[in-house]
């Protein structure tokens, strides 16, 4: 009893008696103008809007933007419902940080760490993470770690993932990018999955949950989900907190499997607080900040320390149009270390992945493979690519078999090849079970390297 009352005790007296506040200026929108502050504010502070009148919310949380003419500018976590002018606006001293811990596995939470899957409170760990928390330094990390075995056949032979690797999978709409990644979630061999949906679908995400994630895939992950009605702030913030769900994890030894859907779609949001703030416009309309903080947000995937675990990262990227070379893809692009790309038309012929084996990039690979399964993958690859030189004259009937005996061999091996990269969402396939199938298919031989 006495120690909680000195334990009591101790926590009030850290309390802080005085609040700094200043008063709403002006509301434009989603942006609001404060003033009052000084110079005891800056970009990143939190600050509370405080409607005093009835039926309005107690609290707005809010994010300094910007500054213009000496005025603070803010977004909103929430609706501005009940904000006027003369609106008291409470400074937060304290950093933005969230308190993970083991029990919130199995669980789901917005962009603030606070539940709403209905299961009752959160518990707080005792390990504060800064939600916009640096990497580690560059020559401290840790080298590439081995593969991560990640359930899905053409995945884990034509794109090797090594574990602390960052990855993207490249897409448009409805082309499959949210089965592949619930597919990894369920069935890698990291020991934990952090999913971040960022400007999903509200409709979608207990469909993803329930019929795609599972039960078995769920109860190892955590679940962060801003919908694409939430206010911008909160879909970038839903960013933030997946990778800081996924440090917590990683500096206490774990293998995490970070999987965010979209990147491009925390972007989008960025760009809308970029120019609510005054930015110019630039590529496509994205202002210069979009660019920098996707490398800084994408940068906190990877190998930790020495005494941490990783975070292999898979961040999905909605490409806009088809258009590969779009600027957010572009950009991702030169920060990751591979890219998965998804083709509508292979996905249109109803091949699930529709992943393009030829188009997908891994940069761990071939050093990550031993001969044997360098050898596997390159004939492979010969088999698909003389194949879809000669698809077209081969689908219009003006090819002769005789012409090319390259070309022949692919005729003959190819639609079993295609049936190889099909895999149903509820399949389960292996590291050596994908090379076994792959290599008896190509008529070579295989020595399983894990025993699976």
């Amino acid at each position: 009893m006495d120690r909680l009352v000195d334990m009591t005790a101790a926590a009030i007296e850290q309390l802080d008696v005085q609040e700094i506040y200043g008063r709403v200026t002006k509301v434009l929108g989603l942006l609001v103008e404060i003033a009052g502050f000084g110079s005891g504010i800056s970009i990143g502070s939190i600050v509370h809007l405080r409607p005093d009148h009835a039926g309005a919310p107690d609290d707005i949380p809010c994010e300094v933007i910007g500054f213009r003419d000496g005025h603070a500018l803010l977004m909103p976590f929430g609706t501005l419902e009940g904000v006027g002018l003369g609106c008291k606006a409470v400074l937060q001293k304290t950093q933005s940080v969230i308190l993970p811990d083991e029990r919130w596995l199995g669980r789901v939470i917005n962009a603030l760490g606070q539940p709403i899957d209905g299961k009752g409170p959160l518990p707080k760990g005792g390990y504060p993470v800064p939600l916009k928390n640096k990497p580690p330094a560059p020559h401290a990390r840790k080298r590439l770690g081995a593969q991560l075995d990640l359930g899905v056949r053409v995945v884990n032979s034509f794109q090797a993932t090594c574990e602390g690797q960052r990855m993207g999978i490249f897409a448009g709409s409805g082309v499959g990018k949210s089965v592949l990644l619930s597919m990894m979630a369920r069935y890698t061999n990291a020991d934990i999955s952090v999913i971040g949906l960022v400007g999903e679908r509200g409709r979608e995400v207990q469909e993803f949950i329930e019929d795609d994630l599972g039960e078995e895939g769920l109860a190892r992950s955590v679940v962060i989900v801003a919908t694409g009605d939430e206010p911008a702030l909160m879909r970038r913030q839903a960013a933030y907190t997946t990778l800081a769900v996924s440090e917590y994890f990683r500096d206490h030894g774990k293998q995490v499997l970070c999987l965010m859907d979209s990147v491009t779609r925390f972007a989008m949001a960025q760009r809308e607080i970029g120019l609510s703030a005054g930015e110019p416009p630039t590529s496509k309309g994205y202002p210069p900040t979009t660019f920098g903080e996707l490398a800084r947000l994408l940068e906190r995937a990877g190998q930790g320390v020495e005494g941490q675990g990783a975070i292999t990262g898979l961040f999905s990227v909605l490409v806009e149009g088809d258009d590969h070379n779009e600027p957010i893809s572009d950009a991702v692009r030169g920060i990751i270390d591979g890219h998965i790309v998804m083709d509508r038309s292979i996905a249109d012929r109803g091949r699930y992945p529709a992943i393009d084996v030829l188009k997908s990039v891994s940069r761990s690979m071939p050093k990550v493979f031993n001969e044997e399964q360098n050898a596997i993958i390159r004939k492979a690859k010969q088999v698909i690519s003389a194949y879809e030189d000669m698809a077209e004259l081969i689908r219009l009937g003006a090819y002769r078999k005789g012409s090319d005996p390259a070309v022949d061999e692919a005729l003959t091996l190819y639609p079993r090849l295609e049936e190889f990269l099909t895999q149903n969402k509820d399949d389960h396939a292996t590291i050596d079970q994908g090379f076994a199938a792959l290599a008896s298919i190509i008529g070579m031989s295989y020595t399983p390297v894990r025993g699976g």
